[in-house]
């Protein structure tokens, strides 16, 4: 039994280092994107809860289900775009979008149109959906840069020693360079805080058509294409084979579920699912599910106190949670641009769905997301069309004539 705990211990540190990491970074996105919607401190703290749970829960069962090592996790973008979405919008209308983004979801997973979907969607666009509504986070890091230099430049050089010398636990690195700082000039008001357990609030959906346009289908979309895609590619490659339905359709069910609590999406992990899932979790591919194992009991034993973790990092300066999801996101971004351009012939519908997804658009109420798809997405089939057939013999001639 000894042999064994000391066997799996890598897969158990990774599995806590995993979820160490969602709340030093990705987490800093949905509570910016709850103080955008000027959500009071009992809506947030439920939706930290909603997203832990669910993340914690289908983590283990599909972990345990698959024998893989399956990292589930809040939709990073999903949040940003609520960053953008949520604003203007009552809590109980943004909780009817979740349930009609997972419904969606869950809908694709279980008729088999995911894949269907996934093929019809150009890829570049989807990944420029996905970079434009990431790049206001890496602009807002040189935009607080000019008022808190040194504590962003030293949290910027603590990211890129970190990537040299050890990419995967960056961002752990920055969110002890910035705290370490700012403790020291006495920035953190942490005085106050105390260990409070969480208390789950429900919240009736109220369905709307402005919500179902600006925030479901946007969510949906972005959450497939931006989490579910890459999230399923890690696995495949360690050498898994994951059941697509399974997997989409069992994160889609929880986050219905926990949609009237907050929960937004849960989906695969992608940046800190390649930490548990290979060869540094267990040389055995199929020891290192016990990695899904921790994962999943860890984020239900920190969710729990979703109230602490929400009074935690509002307690935090302005400047370094800005920095900090900016230096998050990098990666992110970078995969984002890089889909966008790759296949030359899609480039311009590309960058019209990046520029206008960036430049914040909105007409009709409908969010930048949503005009940005549409565009692209008319862009494409306008350049792609087959050209028109020749003119008839007759009409050539009379146009010639003329």
């Amino acid at each position: 039994m000894t042999m064994k705990f000391r066997e799996q211990g890598p897969a158990l540190l990774n599995g806590l280092i995993a979820v160490l990491i969602s709340y030093a970074g990705p987490l800093v996105i949905v509570l910016q994107a709850a103080q955008a919607a000027q959500f009071s401190a009992a809506q947030t703290a439920s939706w930290i809860w909603a997203i832990s749970l669910g993340s914690g829960l289908s983590g283990l069962w599909l972990s345990w289900r698959l024998r893989m090592p399956i990292i589930t996790a809040w939709s990073t973008p999903g949040a940003a775009l609520l960053l953008a979405s949520l604003p203007g919008l009552p809590f109980a209308e943004a909780v009817g979008g979740f349930v009609m983004a997972n419904a969606l979801i869950l809908l694709l997973a279980l008729t088999g149109l995911f894949d269907r979907l996934m093929a019809w969607l150009p890829k570049p666009l989807a990944a420029a959906m996905l970079a434009g509504i990431l790049l206001r986070f890496g602009l807002k890091l040189f935009t607080v840069l000019q008022d808190e230099p040194s504590l962003v430049l030293a949290m910027l050089l603590a990211y890129l020693l970190a990537r040299r010398l050890q990419p995967r636990y960056a961002i752990a690195w920055v969110l002890a360079t910035g705290l370490a700082l700012c403790a020291g000039r006495g920035q953190l008001a942490l005085g106050g805080l105390s260990l409070q357990l969480a208390e789950p609030l429900w919240t009736t959906p109220r369905f709307t058509l402005h919500a179902f346009s600006n925030l479901a289908l946007p969510l949906a979309l972005v959450t497939l294409s931006g989490q579910h895609v890459p999230g399923l590619a890690v696995l495949k490659n360690e050498g898994y084979a994951p059941p697509a339905r399974s997997i989409v359709g069992g994160t889609a069910l929880v986050s219905l579920l926990l949609a009237p609590f907050g929960a937004h999406a849960i989906n695969p992990a992608a940046i800190t699912a390649a930490i548990c899932t290979g060869p540094q979790s267990h040389p055995d591919p199929r020891q290192r599910w016990v990695a899904g194992l921790s994962c999943g009991a860890c984020y239900l034993l920190i969710g729990c106190f979703g109230a602490t973790l929400a009074a935690l990092f509002a307690a935090l300066p302005a400047a370094l949670m800005a920095a900090l999801a900016g230096l998050a996101l990098l990666a992110a971004i970078a995969g984002g641009l890089s889909g966008a351009m790759a296949e030359e012939p899609q480039r311009e519908a590309a960058l019209v769905t990046l520029l206008a997804t960036a430049s914040g658009l909105s007409l009709g109420g409908l969010s930048a997301a949503f005009w940005g798809l549409v565009l692209g997405l008319a862009t494409h089939l306008i350049l792609r069309a087959k050209r028109l057939p020749a003119l008839p013999a007759w009409r050539a001639q009379s146009k010639s004539a003329l």
